[in-house]
């Protein structure tokens, strides 16, 4: 059983947590307790699924369970939330009394898979731009191939689903995408633009092409996924900035790509390779590269101090938001620094402490285990494996 906590920027009640004010120490998120509490008959005891990934929009939070789940919160006016299970909507006036209708509490709840075919609506993969969100779901076939499906707002091709659609409320499938006979094995997206690495090693993206983020050429919205060309090896992972894309290879090589603006240094600072690396992340202007020894290496934009600390020691685990970053380390902190205005680092605690302040916001206890950790646009979240 798992108990998720967020703090941070919360205007769109993002962060699911009951109200929608900014908070700057870790609060429990409101999660249906269907798939959060074991469930018991006369005979048997069933566990609760687990928490496999928490991505973050603009203003919008998801979250996919091991069971296949995907659950929302955040502001649903884009599209970005999905249809949901239990419908949210902006406070109304009941035309009987005439009265405004308090609007539903800000929490998690269960995005409408329905339109996906039936069999095929677990999902696999999930990410973000600004205002859409993008789900990668198995056909249910005996081929098992994986089927994309965009929903949400996005005039620069973020949807995926060809020039002239710029808005999906429900989840839509992305055409002939992926190619047949590959799956998907990885996808990252940032402000506007979605990157899928494929089983066959090539990376496919869509969106806001304008800096080369896309590979060449370089344009304006690219409506459809188009293969990234030029690329040299197989690719295995990507990770995306506001204007940038970095592509990397097999730990073991260490290969690694930036494509895209070289704003702060993003490309033009990069090493040239990051063999051993372990886990990886990208903030708005910035990349992160945890190494398997434990290492942390970032480089890019630091006005606000988010690049890599100095003193971590040796780091577990890391979470890259937009413009600051958790790392988990060894000796059980968890640590957050850089930009923090709205409390997603923690307290200020001087005048200038929204910018490169380094807080400890938790650490594992005996009997307890930080087992994920998230960071967004503005909010940083902590999930703690909880003993039933």
């Amino acid at each position: 059983m798992f108990l998720l906590q967020a703090l941070g920027s919360n205007g769109s009640g993002q962060l699911g947590i009951g109200h929608k004010e900014d908070v700057s120490t870790p609060q429990p998120v409101l999660l249906p307790a269907s798939l959060t509490l074991p469930t018991t008959t006369t005979t048997t005891t069933t566990q609760p699924p687990e928490l496999r990934r928490i991505v973050a929009g603009g203003n919008h939070t998801l979250l996919v369970l091991s069971s296949g789940d995907l659950l929302s919160s955040g502001d649903h006016t884009t599209g970005a939330c999905g249809r949901r299970v239990v419908a949210v909507a902006a406070a109304a006036i009941d035309t009987t009394t005439h009265e405004k209708q308090t609007p539903p509490t800000p929490e998690f709840r269960p995005v409408d898979l329905s339109p996906l075919p039936e069999g095929s609506r677990k999902v696999k993969h999930v990410a973000a731009t600004w205002a859409a969100s993008v789900v990668v779901a198995n056909d249910g076939g005996g081929a098992t191939l994986d089927k994309v499906y965009s929903f949400g707002s996005g005039d620069k091709g973020e949807l995926g689903l060809g020039a002239g659609t710029a808005r999906a409320l429900e989840p839509t499938q992305i055409p002939d995408f992926p190619p047949a006979g590959t799956r998907v094995v990885d996808i990252a997206a940032c402000m506007g633009h979605v990157v899928a690495v494929l089983s066959n090693g090539e990376a496919w993206g869509w969106g806001n092409g304008r800096k080369g983020q896309l590979g060449e050429p370089a344009g304006g919205a690219v409506c459809s996924p188009r293969r990234i060309e030029g690329v040299g090896f197989r690719v295995v992972r990507a990770v995306c900035g506001r204007e940038f894309t970095c592509l990397f290879g097999e730990s073991e090589t260490g290969e690694m790509v930036v494509l895209g603006s070289d704003k702060w240094g993003v490309r033009s600072q990069a090493p040239e390779s990051v063999a051993g690396w372990k886990e990886v992340g990208a903030g708005w202007g910035s990349v992160f590269v945890l190494k398997e020894d434990g290492t942390l290496l970032s480089w890019g934009r630091n006005d606000h101090g988010q690049l890599a600390r100095e003193g971590l020691g040796r780091v577990r685990r890391i979470a890259v938001g937009s413009e600051h970053a958790l790392a988990l380390t060894e000796a059980g902190d968890l640590m957050v620094w850089g930009w923090g205005e709205h409390g997603n680092c923690g307290p200020i605690r001087d005048n200038n402490g929204e910018k490169g302040q380094q807080n400890r916001i938790a650490s594992i206890e005996q009997g307890m285990d930080i087992t994920m950790i998230g960071a967004g646009c503005a909010t940083s979240w902590i999930a703690i494996d909880k003993p039933t």
